[in-house]
């Protein structure tokens, strides 16, 4: 599957969508990926995680974990297609951690998928949760990087597709110099 492709599934659902989108950083953005209208797709969550999964079917992975929320459909989705476990983390008072019982055998082999990345900062927080318990991160599996590459998890990462997403500040934004209608989206948006 490649980029055209999984960028074609995404419009097409609406789940990248352009115009003038206020992010939960504050920043203005002409284009927002909103994770869950493909993912309320089954057919294409199967397409996108069959290929997440192929991409390191020969890593020897043994555990798939992602971060709650949209991570979890995703991480679970990659771990049946690679015939494997799967957990995930979650929030406790700001800190990402395992909970319901979850606990990684030192040494185990362990992929992290993830949704959306335009920092990073999640992912790195299921890193070193997973380091922490003894796991051996294999990859970073994501479906996109809006980042356009910039991340770096210290292993191999692998994104369906990678934007290069443009973000301003609010006094420096062009599309409100334009007058285009302004979007909340997001954690605090509709």
């Amino acid at each position: 599957m490649n980029d055209t492709t999984v960028l074609h599934m995404l419009e097409e659902t609406n789940a990248v969508m352009h115009g003038h989108f206020l992010l939960t950083s504050g920043l203005h953005s002409p284009t927002y990926v909103e994770k869950f209208n493909v993912l309320q797709q089954p057919r294409y969550t199967e397409a996108l995680c069959k290929e997440i999964a192929a991409r390191f079917v020969n890593d020897n992975v043994e555990l798939v974990v992602g971060p709650m929320t949209g991570g979890i459909l995703l991480a679970y989705e990659v771990a049946k297609n690679l015939g494997t476990r799967f957990f995930f983390t979650e929030r406790v008072n700001g800190k990402m951690t395992f909970k319901r019982g979850f606990h990684i055998e030192p040494g185990t082999r362990v992929l992290i998928v993830e949704d959306i990345v335009t920092t990073g900062g999640s992912v790195r927080e299921v890193l070193d949760v997973v380091k922490s318990e003894g796991g051996v991160p294999v990859g970073v599996g994501l479906l996109v990087d809006r980042s356009g590459g910039k991340v770096d998890f210290g292993v191999r990462t692998e994104p369906l597709l990678r934007l290069d997403v443009e973000a301003y500040k609010p006094e420096e934004c062009p599309l409100c110099q334009k007058g285009v209608p302004l979007t909340q989206r997001g954690r605090t948006g509709k």
